[in-house]
């Protein structure tokens, strides 16, 4: 009877503690979104569109805190590091939890987060060229001098993997060189400080639309169609295919109840029509959701993909 009552018990116990666990109330008061990148890049541009709408779901607001530098390792050890109450959230992609990892700028990566999703993917990247490089498509980088050719990047960042993959996929030896953020590599580019770049479209449409920069090609494995005419390098007869995902993470040991949330209210915000049309007006982005279980795989697959580059990465630092 006694064993019986303890059953009793024990099991009225684990059922109170899931219903406290299931109306766990959040967002009960302003996020801080913390991400690695300055205002205005295509970083800070998801971040802050995903906020908008999030306040129009849960109406809760969230403040964005821009903490570029380091590679990002600023932010993400400022997230790592956070109380873990659901009320500080990274907003990321993969050149800040794995490429720091592999070039050695982070002792630490996703596991030492808790990963609630993969709110977008960057289809928007695409290599450009200064008008006065005279380059035009990848072959034409490849046929260059060995080290003529100068690539902006930050080193340790993703673009400084995008630039290591490329002269790999191209046989292409170009010197690269650390410009920094999207936006100093734009004014690198204009002013002939370096021939190469990749960064987002949506910064550069104009600049490539006004004759002043020239788009090589877009390193997604098909036509992003909101790219209008702009050539894979695939169709170029180059193996060079990179997709950045977004991240969405917590500090290690958030509420398992508030990361599982915050999923579905992201994917709820995907799958407003307004959110893709601002994506695109944005930065050419189609609307991309991962939920943590297929995101998490597609992390760790890129992370094995990139590891193989973890010496040359770190050489360059």
């Amino acid at each position: 009877m006694k064993t019986q009552v303890l059953l009793a018990l024990t099991a009225a116990a684990a059922l109170t503690a899931t219903s406290s666990l299931a109306q766990t109330a959040w967002p009960e008061r302003t996020i801080n979104v913390i991400i690695g990148a300055s205002p205005g890049g295509d970083t800070d541009f998801n971040a802050r569109t995903m906020a908008r709408y999030f306040e129009e779901i849960t109406g809760t607001g969230m403040v964005i805190t821009n903490m570029p530098g380091g590679g990002a390792t600023i932010a993400t050890s400022a997230v790592r590091d956070a109380e873990a109450d659901g009320y500080t959230m990274l907003f990321g992609h993969t050149g800040h939890l794995i490429v720091t990892e592999v070039s050695g700028l982070a002792d630490y990566g996703i596991d030492d987060f808790e990963i609630c999703c993969i709110p977008a993917i960057d289809q928007g990247a695409v290599f450009v060229a200064s008008k006065d490089s005279g380059l035009l498509t990848a072959a034409d980088v490849a046929a260059r001098e060995p080290g003529s050719v100068t690539f902006g990047t930050e080193f340790g960042g993703y673009s400084h993997l995008q630039g290591l993959v490329f002269q790999q996929a191209t046989g292409a030896e170009m010197t690269i060189v650390d410009t920094g953020s999207a936006s100093e590599k734009i004014a690198a580019l204009l002013g002939g400080r370096i021939d190469v770049a990749g960064i987002a479209y949506g910064a550069v449409q104009d600049y490539h639309a006004g004759g002043q920069m020239v788009v090589l090609g877009q390193p997604n494995p098909e036509r992003n169609a909101l790219l209008g005419d702009i050539p894979t390098f695939t169709e170029q007869g180059v193996d060079f295919v990179m997709n950045n995902p977004y991240i969405i993470a917590f500090p290690k040991g958030t509420d398992p109840e508030i990361v599982a949330k915050m999923g579905e209210v992201m994917q709820q915000i995907t799958e407003i029509p307004e959110y893709a049309a601002d994506l695109e007006a944005g930065f050419k982005q189609p609307v991309a959701f991962l939920p943590q279980d297929e995101a998490m795989t597609r992390l760790n697959e890129i992370r094995d993909a990139y590891m193989p580059s973890r010496e040359a990465l770190q050489a360059a630092r």
